[in-house]
Parts: structure tokens; C-alpha cells; sequence
């Protein structure tokens, strides 16, 4: 049974003594969700958030999430141009903690909401570009993963295996990843920090621009195409352009495999979420991860503007360079 807000309010008050609570209102999806949780309002008008972990992976989300607020000092987050999350306090409550963070204001961002060409993704790209910019140092300092471009491909290897294992991976897609793999040049990136967990939820909007990212759980040295993976999900045409664009233009990257590794990742959430599905037994999970599987398959096939091979400079015909050596002489 969910606790009421009033019963996570007072939770609060008892984490943060300074918290003297005048209101509360309950959010997420309570007991049927990874966390109950609840927005508590203080006497001085300032805001907090109490999450209560429901199963054990959201408990060691929360105490991840926790590390990585550590790592975030205040010199690092001077350094992003939006808000994160600040660790307040913690009471024990039935065998796990309830954990108090300072609120970080803005509103949360659907990913079918953001329009292509709008300021809102560029925003997006801007703020993923702030994380990778970011120290690599703190991340070591802090005892968080620090992976280079062989282990990373290692992982994804793994996963493609065990998808395969399932016999449920239609072939064209198991070729498909096993060419992204064995491509030495999709791989030749530099790591950066990464957030590692980032999707639309994890986003705050104040209007047009990114005011907050949530969820630090999944922070280390790894990947940047991990934090840009889920833009591709948008079913609007242009949206993960827009954002990645004005990525490269911030960073001044010139990772020109980027967005085939992020189209990689996103390829293989479905494999995890087959994986999960057998996993935990569920006949509906497989059936629904196999399902879109297909729907991949059917989509990629013959479809060269999504390939996953690595970019090249373009051949030029017999005709071309003929062309071109006269252009030269004249």
C-alpha cells in the first residue's frame, strides 16, 4: 500500500530539520512504480522532493544517484548551464531509506513534444554538450567507471550474444550488429563523462530551454553517443538532427561516427529489453520486445540513410576525378 503525502512529508521534516513542511502532494505513480515519492513545500516557499525506493534496482539506482551528487561539486556544476539535483538528507523506513533533495525547478519535457528545429532541442543538444565537456578527473577522483572505446564495444558485444542466444533476433539485425562491431572506425572516439542514464524523463524545461537534468545514477567516462541514443526514438522527423547539430556546434566534435553509434544503442535497447523479458519470465515483455524487433528489421532493410557502417569520404567515378584533373590543368 503507498504511503500518503502527508506520511512522506513528515518523513521529510524528519531527513531535513530545517524543513519546516506547510504542504505536500504526491508524485509519480506511487506503489505501482519504481519510488514513492512526493513534492513537499516548506514554510519559506522552498520546495523538496522525498523518493522512497519500492524494489531493489530502484534502490540501487537511488544510492548510484546518490554517489554521483557527490561527485558533482559545486565547481562542476558551475560549469553546466542548467541545474542538478542536491542530496538534503535521509531516514531509514522499512528496510530501505527515504532520501530528501533540493527541488529543481522546471517543467518535465515528453520526448513527442519537442518540435524539429526548435529552440527546445537545440537546448538539449547544448546541455548534453555541457556534460561531455565536462572534467574527466572529478569522474576518476570519485571512484566512478572510466571506460575506453574496447571496453565499451566489449559490453555491446555481450549483449548482442545474448540476444542471439534467444533464437529470437531476426538474422538480418544479428548481421546488422555484428558489422557495427567489427567496424574499427565506428569505435576510434575519445570518451568523455557521460550522464549514462539520460533520457526525455530526466529532462526539466523552463519554456525553450533545459533548466534541470534529473537522474545522475548512470554517471562515468564512456560514450557520448550513450547520452544522444534516445533522441532517435522521436517519431518527428528533425528532432535528433536539431539536437545533435547544435551538439557538434558546441562542442566544436568532429566525432563524425557519433550518430551510427547512437543508432546502434538505440537498436540495442530492444535487445536488452528482450533480454529482460526472459529474464524475469515474462511471455508479454518477449512477445512485445520480438514484436518491435521485427518492426526494426522491416525498417532497416535496404534502408542505406540508416546504415551502421562507419562514415566515409565519398568514391568518386572514373568520370569524376576526370572532371576534376581538368578543372585542375585549366
Amino acid at each position: 500500500m503507498a504511503r500518503s503525502h502527508l506520511t512522506l512529508a513528515a518523513l521529510a521534516t524528519a531527513a531535513v530539520p530545517e524543513l519546516d513542511a506547510a504542504g505536500a502532494m504526491a508524485i509519480g505513480s506511487g506503489a505501482h512504480g519504481d519510488f514513492e515519492a512526493a513534492l513537499v513545500t516548506g514554510m519559506d516557499g522552498a520546495h523538496w522532493i522525498i523518493r522512497i525506493p519500492n524494489t531493489e534496482r530502484a534502490e540501487a539506482e537511488q544510492s548510484a544517484d546518490l554517489v554521483a551528487l557527490r561527485a558533482l561539486s559545486t565547481g562542476i556544476r558551475s560549469r553546466l548551464p542548467f541545474g542538478v539535483s542536491t542530496f538534503a538528507g535521509q531516514v531509514p523506513i522499512g528496510g530501505t531509506r527515504a532520501v530528501v533533495y533540493a527541488f529543481v525547478h522546471g517543467s518535465r519535457v515528453a520526448l513527442g513534444d519537442i518540435a524539429p528545429g526548435s529552440e527546445l532541442a537545440a537546448s538539449i543538444g547544448r546541455a548534453i554538450a555541457a556534460i561531455h565537456t565536462l572534467p574527466t578527473s572529478f569522474v576518476v577522483d570519485a571512484g566512478l567507471p572510466v571506460l575506453s572505446p574496447t571496453e565499451l564495444l566489449r559490453a555491446n558485444i555481450v549483449i548482442m550474444d545474448r540476444a542471439s542466444a534467444t533464437g529470437l533476433v531476426p538474422a538480418a539485425l544479428l548481421g546488422r550488429w555484428e558489422s557495427a562491431a567489427e567496424d574499427s572506425a565506428l569505435w576510434q572516439f575519445a570518451p568523455t563523462v557521460v550522464n549514462g542514464s539520460l533520457s526525455a524523463d530526466s529532462l526539466l524545461a523552463d519554456g525553450q530551454e533545459i533548466s534541470g537534468i534529473l537522474g545522475w545514477q548512470g554517471l562515468s567516462v564512456g560514450d557520448p553517443a550513450r547520452d544522444l541514443f534516445w533522441l532517435l526514438g522521436s517519431t518527428r522527423d528533425g528532432v535528433a538532427d536539431t539536437a545533435i547539430d547544435e551538439y557538434q556546434l558546441a562542442r566544436g566534435s568532429s566525432d563524425r561516427q557519433l550518430e551510427r553509434r547512437a543508432r546502434l544503442y538505440s537498436e540495442l535497447e530492444l535487445a536488452k529489453w528482450l533480454l529482460h523479458g526472459a529474464q524475469e519470465r515474462s511471455t508479454e515483455i518477449v512477445d512485445d520486445a520480438v514484436a518491435m524487433l521485427h518492426v526494426l528489421a522491416d525498417s532497416v532493410q535496404n534502408d542505406l540513410a540508416n546504415t551502421l557502417s562507419h562514415n566515409t569520404i565519398p568514391v568518386m567515378a572514373v568520370d569524376e576525378v576526370e572532371a576534376m584533373l581538368d578543372q585542375r590543368r585549366a
